[in-house]
């Protein structure tokens, strides 16, 4: 993994947080309402979006390569490819501490 998807990964991350934080977007007003719970599922919504995104736009630049679409380059397709398996292990990594977590809080003791 280079140097440069890594802080393509962490710019993301960090562009999420700072989304979380300030409740931009454009329901800002109606997410001021909402509960911390539901804060938390559309920042999870919006993560799954966007790394399903990324592998929807890589799968399709794949077939136009494919297909011999003109301007589509090899080493374009194996850039998009490895963003977007970046992007879903990163996805996978979060559930899986999410997971843990909830297996914690589950084992403790009341």
């Amino acid at each position: 993994m280079s140097q440069m998807e890594i802080n393509n990964v962490l710019a993301q991350i960090r562009s999420i947080s700072a989304q979380a934080k300030i409740g931009a977007g454009p329901n800002a007003a109606a997410a001021a309402g909402q509960t911390g719970a539901s804060q938390f599922a559309n920042l999870m919504r919006q993560g799954i979006d966007s790394v399903n995104q990324s592998q929807q736009s890589a799968t399709a630049l794949a077939t136009a390569f494919e297909k011999g679409t003109p301007g589509v380059e090899l080493p374009q397709v194996m850039l998009e490819m490895q963003k977007a398996t970046v992007s879903f292990r990163a996805l996978t990594e979060v559930r899986n501490r999410l997971v843990n977590a909830y297996q914690e809080i589950m084992n403790m003791p009341v």
